[in-house]
């Protein structure tokens, strides 16, 4: 959240400092399926460019959300996981799930509205 003030003394100012970046909550989303490799990531999430999520993984391992696995093969193969901090926060992308199905209704129901 650049340019927003952060409230240190406060858990919620401090937890949307981490999943409100753009395909953060995203991110977690897909790796609370299972553990995935980056083009796995990549395919899932439509629009995100590598460079970006090879910045968001980068960050949310710094915060000890997602751990990355390297195996020694050829090719090398790395798999990203959450750590149980990381899956600590998936009830935040169910009720998202949830609130967005009772509230914000499907795609083509707002289609069919217009």
């Amino acid at each position: 959240m650049t340019g927003v003030s952060v409230d240190a003394s406060c858990p919620v100012c401090r937890t949307a400092t981490i999943v409100c970046a753009k395909w953060t909550l995203l991110i977690i989303r897909d790796l609370g399926e299972d553990r995935a490799r980056f083009c796995e990531l990549e395919r899932s999430l439509t629009g995100i460019s590598p460079r970006t999520l090879s910045l968001r993984l980068r960050d949310l391992e710094q915060e000890g959300i997602v751990e990355r696995r390297t195996f020694s093969e050829v090719p090398p193969r790395v798999e990203y996981a959450l750590t149980d901090k990381g899956r600590a926060l998936l009830p935040i992308v169910e009720d998202m799930r949830e609130f967005g199905a009772r509230w914000l209704g499907s795609p083509d129901s707002a289609l069919t509205a217009a």
